[in-house]
């Protein structure tokens, strides 16, 4: 009978993300009410289909609690320990007091894990939630024993031992399935955006690969015909010449980056060294960041990484990057830059303290016009990411209001039979 209502359980503990990945295909129910509702719900019916054997009531109630505080966060957490408590009192008993020191004592540290618990990789975040589960267990059993001790009964060792292994294996069980469907609705919701975002970056880049390139062609001829003319006038309207060849020199400049961003141009494809390129960035910015009264800090493993790609394009990328961050960080702040080799690929942390980001402004980043500057068109970081997509890399962002900014950019070891394509 234990194992029977175990599984049912296991099986109410799996529904809430099931339901919650239905419900999350329209965006008005991916609020967290909804996700604590269903965990809440959850809590309740597995306290409800319970088996009550020892003077205490055997389920996967901590099961939600768990998932709800780690995967859903504060509110939802918040919202199911409610539920248990409540429902604990309302149902009563000798044990009653066992029961909320178990749901307060296990609630402890996924409330303390969970800001940092995204943090982690997604399998490291199975294990983790997997490992609270069985600390869930012990909990529950170290529960067992004292109120079996202070009422004093023996534990019968044969009696007890079947029921604590079935109750640890389908509880890890149900944990482990539980988490692993969070991590596959995490990791479709973020594809999803992926496909969002690259077909709003391949519309944009088709329209201003259109649209720069037939704005590009008079702007040429007319930029010519004022070098002559230039070349011919002596008198007051020398400088107008050079004034209005040197906005057009800027047009030109931005009607490149729109190009760029369409498609990225490799032109000359060579071997080196990231370290070079990195020190270059750096002292080109280093006027800019002492200007800005911003401290500029660099820690730079010297190896023999070596990348295959274009160098001007890579240089490109990082100088807008670094400056970004430069520019979002206040007078005495500072932009610390990270470069650490790993296997066949290279890390480059990009850490400022500036103004931050919210989440939903790091939802757009990257997004053709979109800035957080009050002047800029938005292009540069865009340019910056479809050079590094291009490369074969990826570039993350994390981010705090009023803490500073993160940019962490992956880099993959080219290959020498590159150069010979």
């Amino acid at each position: 009978m234990l194992a029977e209502k175990l599984l049912l359980n296991m099986l109410i503990t799996i529904s809430p993300v099931l339901l919650y990945s239905v419900l999350s295909e329209k965006r008005k129910f991916t609020s967290p009410i909804i996700c604590g509702v269903l965990q809440s719900t959850a809590a309740l019916a597995c306290m409800i289909f319970t088996y009550a054997s020892y003077g205490f009531n055997w389920d996967l109630r901590y099961v939600p609690l768990i998932l709800a505080f780690l995967y859903g966060g504060p509110i939802v957490g918040a919202m199911v320990f409610g539920t248990l408590i409540t429902g604990r009192v309302l149902l009563g008993g000798e044990t009653v007091i066992y029961g909320l020191i178990n749901t307060l004592v296990i609630s402890a540290i996924p409330f303390l894990l969970m800001r940092k618990f995204m943090g982690f990789n997604p399998n490291m975040r199975v294990l983790i939630t997997t490992l609270i589960g069985g600390w869930s267990l012990l909990v529950c059993y170290f529960s067992f024993t004292v109120h079996q001790s202070l009422i004093g009964e023996a534990i019968t060792i044969n009696l007890n031992i079947p029921d604590i292994l079935i109750v640890g294996i389908i509880n890890t069980i149900a944990i482990a399935i539980a988490a692993k469907l969070n991590e596959g609705l995490i990791e479709r919701v973020r594809m999803k955006e992926e496909i969002q975002r690259a077909e709003k970056l391949n519309t944009l880049g088709e329209l201003a690969a259109s649209i720069a390139h037939e704005v590009r062609n008079p702007l040429t001829v007319v930029k010519g015909f004022l070098q002559l003319m230039k070349e011919e006038e002596k008198g007051k309207k020398y400088e107008y010449f050079t004034l209005v060849l040197n906005e057009l020199g800027r047009a030109e400049s931005i009607i490149n980056d729109y190009l760029n961003f369409a498609k990225p141009k490799f032109e000359k494809i060579e071997e080196f060294l990231l370290a070079e390129v990195l020190n270059e960035v750096l002292m080109l910015l280093e006027p800019l960041a002492t200007k800005q009264g911003v401290l500029l800090d660099s820690k730079l493993e010297h190896n023999d990484f070596l990348l295959v790609t274009d160098r001007n394009q890579l240089k490109q990328a990082l100088v807008n990057l670094v400056k970004n961050a430069i520019e979002a960080t206040p007078e005495g702040g500072k932009v610390s830059v990270t470069y650490k080799p790993n296997g066949n690929q290279a890390y480059i942390f990009i850490v400022d303290t500036g103004k931050g980001m919210t989440a939903e402004q790091l939802s757009r980043i990257g997004t053709l016009f979109y800035t957080t500057k009050d002047k800029g068109t938005g292009l540069g970081t865009s340019v910056s990411l479809r050079i590094i997509e291009t490369m074969n890399g990826k570039v993350s962002y994390k981010s705090e209001p009023g803490i500073g900014t993160i940019v962490t950019m992956i880099l993959p070891e080219g290959k020498k039979e590159l150069l010979s394509l």
